[in-house]
């Protein structure tokens, strides 16, 4: 295959996260966006040490497993992958991604332990395949939706971007992954301000105020929080929207609505200032019994019911730390975020450290643990790597939770000489979780569990969780 040449070809199959496998003749090309089965046409645009990258171009034959898309915008949106196929379907493609991922880490382990027995055996014994989400449709509890235009000069849009564009932006008025509420809200700011006539930010110019709506709407409690992004290019009078959202039919129920300003350059969601048009900057939610306060920008899993299974999970991996009923143990929860796997642990061990890099969530975590009567939770703010230095106790169990690029490697030589018993990785790109537990093997643990987890419908991503265990 050439490069700037069009070629026709079937997927054969879907790499983590969304890297299609595409055969023409006796070549292969990486298009994404496609789906297994179909047979497309695609422009090579990349090719370079051996491996060429192509750009979808058209869907000559639909594969058997499609169905009709459910979400009118599917397609042109950016935000999810696999709209025309069923959820069962969903899941067999991540599952199989996850295995294909961890087939080398399993072979090794076989061969550092001299196992005698086919790997695909070997595997099925503790690869334990993949959970589904509680609930596949309207299952996030946060959104953030950009303003811009659908095409240059267009009318305003208020939503997604464009699959495959920087700067046009898709109105969602019908997405799939949030509820009612949502939409509602997203079809009132966006009536609102095309009436008005206000300008967006401009992402080449920088200049326009409308940047981002974000919203949380608690899946337990039902509460509402709204957050409109703009600059402080110009002003408008927002007290007219706030009263047009207060009097939406909503299922659910507005707690604040805030006026976030943002000058960055970067098109990033973040505060400069932050003023309260309505109630209160903050809702609460509810996450196996526990009790969570969120404000507009604390991270929290965007999947509730999802997050319940993957937290049963990492605690169930974990097994029994009580010491018998001691509770004389301690646990390091690294990369602790808000604190959920911390608290959940609490009551159950002598003591929890939570290390988050993320100060606001740290203190988050701290006032939650407060709030569900938790006293033995001890959060530090600061760098996973640096503050394993600075910390006297010594864990006898760890939880990993760390971002998308995996643990820091000089962090990850630190967590395995603490020689805990157990250690438990729950990994939101499994690329990165590969990579980790090679290094993890080599430390001398073994991979006793593992399961992939869908927390996320109808996109590419997964999460999965490891328990691991020190060889003796």
């Amino acid at each position: 295959m050439k490069k700037g040449q069009v070629y026709e070809g079937f997927v054969e199959r879907i790499d983590f996260p969304n890297k299609g496998i595409v055969r023409c003749e006796d070549e292969t090309a990486v298009v994404k966006n496609v789906i297994p089965g179909q047979k497309i046409s695609f422009l090579v645009n990349k090719k370079r040490k051996g491996k060429t990258e192509g750009r979808l171009i058209e869907v000559l034959e639909k594969a058997s497993c499609e169905v009709e898309d459910v979400c009118p915008h599917f397609g042109e949106c950016g935000g999810c992958s696999y709209q025309s196929i069923s959820y069962e379907k969903q899941l067999e493609i991540k599952e199989i991604q996850v295995r294909r991922l961890l087939h080398p880490v399993f072979e090794r382990q076989m061969l550092l332990d001299s196992a005698d027995t086919d790997v695909e055996q070997y595997m099925n014994r503790i690869f334990e395949g993949i959970k589904a989400s509680p609930k596949q449709d309207c299952y996030r509890n946060k959104m953030e939706f950009s303003f811009g235009d659908a095409y240059k000069d267009g009318p305003l849009a208020l939503g997604m971007h464009k699959r495959g564009s920087f700067y046009d932006i898709v109105s969602v008025r019908d997405c799939r992954i949030v509820d009612a509420d949502y939409r509602m809200v997203l079809g009132c700011v966006l009536d609102y301000f095309t009436k008005e006539n206000c300008s967006y930010f401009h992402r080449i110019r920088h200049e326009g105020y409308l940047r981002h709506l974000l919203m949380r709407k608690a899946q337990k409690t039902g509460e509402i929080l709204i957050a409109l992004v703009t600059t402080t290019q110009e002003n408008h009078a927002l007290e007219p929207l706030v009263a047009q959202l207060l009097a939406l039919p909503l299922e659910g129920k507005i707690t604040g609505v805030l006026h976030t300003m943002n000058d960055s350059l970067a098109d990033i969601v973040q505060s400069d200032k932050t003023v309260i048009l309505y109630g209160q900057d903050y809702l609460y939610e509810e996450l196996l019994g526990l009790r969570f306060k969120i404000s507009a920008f604390s991270f929290f899993q965007t999947n509730t019911l999802g997050a319940e299974v993957l937290y049963e999970t990492a605690r169930e991996f974990l097994g029994d730390i009580s010491g018998g009923g001691k509770h004389d143990k301690t646990v390091f929860d690294l990369y602790s975020g808000t604190g959920t796997i911390a608290q959940l642990l609490a009551p159950v061990t002598k003591k929890v450290v939570g290390v988050e890099i993320v100060e606001e969530a740290v203190e988050a975590a701290r006032q939650n643990a407060k709030r569900n009567g938790l006293d033995n939770c001890v959060f530090i703010a600061g760098d996973v790597l640096k503050v394993l230095d600075e910390i006297d106790e010594k864990p006898d169990f760890i939880v990993l939770d760390p971002p998308r690029d995996g643990v820091h490697p000089k962090a990850l030589l630190k967590i395995i000489d603490y020689h805990v018993e157990r250690i438990v990785y729950i990994s939101c790109k499994p690329t990165s979780l590969a990579r980790d537990l090679e290094v993890l093997l080599d430390g001398g643990y073994r991979v006793e569990r593992a399961v992939a987890i869908d927390q996320f419908p109808w996109t590419a991503n997964v999460e999965t969780i490891v328990r691991l265990c020190l060889k003796n």
